[in-house]
């Protein structure tokens, strides 16, 4: 792979940051959009999203939502250098689209994937021009890890499915208008062969939304109950039963948003500017952290580019947007702990008595939200171990057992 621009590729990043220098503030040390999301104050927050609905309009309005999509899905039609292109030029100015990272990072491309027409052409023109937030109700408490063993239990009753289960760590699901949704419809079958997967209105009667308090202070996190909820029956995604084989689709892309690499990129660029302000750069312990640091950041890069390029070609995700994920991972441990050396003493304080209003602070502890998110490390091992280095699966007791006989073990 060459990591020059083409001819073709240095025309579309002028286009892109002529684009961005005309619609999107410089992005500054004490630049706003990174601060807003970690706030652990409502009307902060709601601030944040109405800032990336606004950003996502206006990407909308401007030709440059959904780089990657196929342009009958209102996208670019773009490449994923393209997309990576785009992405590197915009973390130069203040602006994000945060709070609609799953809808079409994960959402949309599932919905292209395995959904109906009907539902192409009711939810990929809202999400793109920022009308709709979507959120993912997949993990329970009792099927994280573990996500196939969920209990979350759907009842066709006419032309409706009746929910009831209860889902856990949903990001931003106070804010958000859709969800996806991971249901048992089926106990008789081994766990992966009876889930369905619906997409449900969050307005709908019986559903309750309760954000959960975080180490840092925010509530990114929610825990979502539902209780006879009803979903028209033709909001299943894919075939019933096959839940698994969609949801395959949506974690796939969820590991390589999470990796990719261009956060990373961005996020070094920061990391070193914080040393040289702190006085720490001529440090030898502190020069051979960043190094480390930065040799990471790069390994991921390359790795979101491979995974771009083999998505521009056609390529579904697989499992090694797993190693995506275990390297981001491992990238925002290093991160979290060398932001506070760097800072010294300093480093123990927090909100705007800290270096940059505490945004290091956040960085440290949101760390572990991102090695669990998306699946763990462990998780992301047993991926590689089976699917990429074909090794033997780790023993599964209840495999090829019914549900019902695995619940009740």
């Amino acid at each position: 792979m060459d990591f020059d621009d083409t001819a073709e590729e240095a025309a579309f990043r002028a286009e892109a940051r002529a684009f961005l220098v005309q619609h999107a503030p410089p992005r500054t040390s004490d630049t706003t959009s990174r601060l807003l999301r970690h706030d652990p104050d409502p009307e902060v927050v709601a601030e944040h999203v109405r800032r990336c609905k606004e950003w996502q309009h206006t990407l909308h309005a401007n030709g440059w939502a959904g780089i990657t999509w196929p342009e009958e899905f209102g996208g670019r039609g773009g490449t994923g250098v393209e997309q990576a292109i785009f992405d590197a030029e915009q973390s130069s100015f203040d602006v994000s689209t945060g709070v609609f990272a799953v809808g079409i990072g994960m959402v949309g491309p599932t919905l292209i994937a395995h959904g109906s027409q009907q539902h192409k052409d009711r939810y990929l023109g809202p999400l793109l021009r920022g009308e709709e937030i979507w959120c993912q109700l997949f993990s329970e408490p009792g099927a994280g890890s573990d996500l196939a063993g969920l209990s979350t239990k759907a009842v066709l009753d006419g032309d409706e499915w009746v929910v009831d289960g209860q889902k856990v760590w949903t990001s931003g699901a106070q804010h958000s208008d859709m969800a996806i949704l991971l249901t048992r419809t089926d106990t008789s079958v081994p766990k992966h062969a009876g889930i369905t997967y619906l997409v449900v209105d969050m307005a709908s009667p019986g559903i309750d939304v309760r954000p959960l308090r975080q180490i840092n202070g925010s509530s990114h996190f929610n825990e979502v109950f539902l209780s006879g909820v009803r979903i028209p029956a033709g909001n299943v995604v894919g075939e019933v039963g096959d839940g698994w084989r969609v949801a395959r689709t949506t974690l796939s892309n969820e590991r390589g948003l999470i990796g990719g690499g261009g956060a990373a990129a961005a996020g070094f660029a920061d990391v070193l500017d914080l040393a040289q302000r702190s006085g720490r750069s001529a440090d030898p312990l502190a020069r051979q952290s960043l190094a480390s640091l930065f040799v990471r950041t790069e390994i991921l890069r390359f790795l979101g580019l491979r995974a771009r390029t083999a998505a521009s070609r056609g390529q579904a995700p697989g499992a090694e947007s797993s190693v995506m994920k275990l390297a981001y991972s491992q990238h925002a441990a290093l991160t979290g702990n060398l932001v506070l050396d760097l800072q010294g003493p300093s480093g123990a304080l927090s909100g705007k008595s800290a270096a940059d209003q505490g945004f290091w602070q956040q960085q440290f502890l949101g760390q572990w939200s991102v090695r669990i998110g998306g699946g763990t490390d462990q998780i992301q091992r047993n991926v590689i171990g089976e699917r990429v280095l074909g090794l033997p699966p780790e023993a599964r007791v209840d495999r090829g057992r019914p549900f019902s006989e695995r619940t009740e073990a």
